[in-house]
């Protein structure tokens, strides 16, 4: 025990010195804990460290931990969500990471519209262009943002990317670099209901290069949780 606060210590202290470098307020990054696979006892052990905000890539996974962990939890969909899911966790959830279709965008608004409310959501791109990950490609950004822009219980909050595994996490800066190009360009664009304030990027192996790029949302499980345990 302990060892989940002592970890998060280590993260947060991370995220600052990344933050110092970069001129940066450590405050504009939110820590999201990702606990997919992870226990309820692990996930109150972040809880209890101050952690507020958790990530879970699983529907089923996510309504059951929501349904018996403390209620001010933010909860995030981080993983791919399939059409017919999206009723279980519209307006359960803080925000949806992973849109990365108008369809899918016009399901969530759909879902919405029956409780009366607005879903925020984040744009996946793919920036790295790998075949194994979802996310639109960036020259289809400005037309995806513009459809999904007209549905009126869905707001576009930023943009969200996973950046491809590699050995030095600066190789990923360039990705980065990029993402916060093309969300300066959207913002440039003065859409309706589509905001650029939220950048979800970095992961365990690379959020430190992600925040030094301006990431204000961070999804960080193995350092946080350890290894994951997919035998469950």
């Amino acid at each position: 025990m302990g060892e989940v606060k002592e970890n998060i210590a280590a993260v947060k202290k991370m995220i600052a010195d990344a933050c110092n470098e970069a001129g940066r307020n450590q405050d504009d990054v939110t820590l999201v804990a990702v606990s997919k696979t992870k226990p309820n006892e692990m996930i109150m052990e972040a809880y209890d460290a101050g952690v507020r905000d958790f990530g879970e890539n699983y529907v089923q996974e996510l309504v059951e931990k929501m349904n018996t962990l403390p209620k001010d939890i933010r909860w995030h969909m981080i993983g791919h969500l399939q059409r017919n899911k999206v009723k279980y966790i519209v307006g359960k959830v803080a925000l949806i990471h992973a849109v990365d279709s108008v369809k899918l965008a016009c399901e969530i608004d759909k879902e919405a519209a029956k409780l009366g409310i607005v879903q925020d959501i984040l744009l996946e791109v793919n920036m790295g262009r790998e075949e194994t990950k979802f996310g639109i490609f960036e020259e289809d950004a400005l037309s995806v943002v513009a459809e999904i822009s007209k549905l009126s219980n869905v707001r576009i909050r930023g943009l969200m990317t996973s950046a491809p595994y590699v050995v030095d996490p600066e190789e990923n800066r360039e990705i980065f670099h990029k993402i916060m190009r093309l969300a300066v360009d959207i913002k440039n664009e003065n859409v309706d209901n589509v905001y650029m304030e939220v950048m979800s990027m970095g992961m365990s192996q690379d959020f430190v290069a992600a925040v030094k790029e301006g990431s204000t949302m961070v999804r960080v499980g193995s350092l946080i949780f350890g290894k994951r345990n997919y035998t469950k």
